[in-house]
């Protein structure tokens, strides 16, 4: 609290104590501070050691009454008649005041004396008495000072190690921010000043430092996203409540990235004073994930989209064709000699048969078409061009051309082919599956035409 025990002399203390011992007429004066079982000498007018057990001290007497003490005669005290300060080293008189200083519990405490030390009997007056607790008023004087002096020190010591705590905690901060791809970042809503951290600059491919006004920060965003995007923030601001969404994002370096964003409303006293949130880059991870969507999505051996794909991409084109009126088509595709193929060349022929068909349905004109193969030699077209819709016969006929193909396999060629059924969406197809149907019915009546041809036992979709 003092830091005065175990300390060097200090010379404030030192001209007090040669104060004292000059109007009080005593060689020896002395300044102590009490622990819990010595009395450290602070400052004294005489040579010795600068402790002594407190058990021996006469000042033990002084803190423990918490009064001034004074002794005419040691050798006649009860208490001190034997004592070796008094047998051994002469002491005969003392006089002694306690000092005080502030405690953290609001209440003064006893912690050290201000007493003179004579070799022969004598006594002290009431104008002795007054000088005495004078001068121990100045030396408590001198210990709040002390006080104040070291806890300045020391509130300076922690700010410092504070200071540097947190410039380690927040090179660390940036270190993480850096590995992660995540800022952070406040819009303040007094002065809707926008602040970021190193980098959310990093991600929007800007110089540090180098803040766009706020009015052009949602331009990073794409044309279309950009009102969703002012829509979430306005609700933040207007019903004070969180949010998070992840959008593709036009870096000002031309990159194009991934990101996510993360903020919710800074309340005092009931009222949003700012959003505060953080800003990630998904770039790395969407693309991960839209790998393994694709290669879960994905039929190995031909590239096109499997029966779950499938399922799932006619389910959003008949919503979308319920709301919006749209055009919508369903092409079923069932290939003609492939069984003969699989017998007769082996079941890598047959492969090739499917992969080839696969290309066939993969060309450029049917790029708008999401195609998909859902069964063994079964394929399927989810067709909403209306281009290609207006003439659903020429359609029909140029699919069954592409899917003419010819393997070889030890000098032995056979042909392959396809027949298509194709049906148009309408408010009738109240299913998948009754949708599926009636694809599945087209596709039974152009099988049941084709020359050398048995109608096959086929089940819906």
């Amino acid at each position: 609290m003092l830091a005065l025990l175990d300390a060097e002399p200090q010379q404030e203390f030192n001209a007090l104590v040669a104060l004292a011992s000059r109007v009080i007429g005593c060689p020896t004066a002395l300044i102590n501070m009490v622990d819990r079982d010595r009395i450290w000498i602070t400052a004294t007018t005489a040579d010795g050691p600068r402790e002594i057990r407190r058990d021996v001290a006469f000042c033990d007497r002084t803190v423990r009454t918490d009064t001034t003490i004074v002794i005419d005669d040691l050798t006649q005290d009860a208490e001190y008649a034997g004592n070796p300060l008094v047998t051994e080293q002469g002491a005969r008189f003392y006089a002694g005041a306690p000092l005080h200083v502030d405690g953290d519990d609001g209440h003064r405490h006893a912690v050290g004396t201000l007493c003179v030390i004579d070799d022969t009997p004598r006594t002290l007056d009431a104008a002795g008495r007054d000088t005495l607790l004078h001068l121990a008023t100045l030396a408590e004087t001198l210990l709040a000072s002390r006080r104040a002096t070291v806890r300045a020190v020391a509130i300076a010591t922690q700010s410092e190690e504070l200071l540097a705590e947190l410039a380690r905690r927040d090179s660390i901060s940036r270190q993480t921010e850096q590995i992660a791809m995540i800022g952070s970042w406040r819009l303040s809503m007094t002065d809707h000043s926008l602040t970021w951290s190193d980098n959310v600059f990093r991600i929007h491919g800007l110089p540090h430092g180098q803040l766009p006004p706020l009015h052009k920060a949602i331009d990073f965003y794409p044309v279309g996203t950009r009102p969703q995007v002012k829509r979430i923030l306005d609700d933040a601001l207007r019903r004070a409540q969180p949010f998070d969404f992840e959008s593709d994002f036009h870096a000002a370096d031309g990159s194009v990235r991934r990101v996510r964003s993360i903020g919710e409303p800074e309340l005092v006293d009931g009222r949003v004073v700012a959003i505060v949130g953080v800003f990630m880059d998904m770039t790395d991870r969407y693309a991960l994930e839209q790998q393994l969507r694709r290669s879960a999505d994905t039929d190995a051996l031909t590239g096109l989209a499997n029966r779950a794909a499938f399922d799932r991409t006619l389910e959003g084109a008949m919503d979308r064709a319920r709301h919006d009126g749209g055009t919508l088509l369903l092409a079923l595709v069932d290939l003609d000699g492939f069984k003969a193929i699989n017998d007769t060349l082996g079941h890598d022929a047959g492969d090739e048969v499917l992969r080839l068909t696969g290309a066939a349905l993969a060309e450029p004109w049917l790029a708008g078409v999401f195609a998909a193969r859902i069964g063994g030699d079964e394929f399927a077209l989810v067709i909403e061009d209306e281009a290609l819709a207006a003439d659903i016969d020429g359609l029909r006929e140029r699919i069954e051309s592409a899917l003419r193909v010819s393997v070889e396999s030890e000098g032995v060629t056979m042909a392959s082919g396809g027949s298509v059924g194709i049906a148009r969406f309408d408010a009738g197809c109240t299913s998948l599956r009754e949708f599926a149907r009636r694809a599945d019915t087209m596709l039974y009546a152009m099988k049941r035409t084709r020359v050398g041809h048995r109608a096959p036992d086929r089940r819906a979709a």
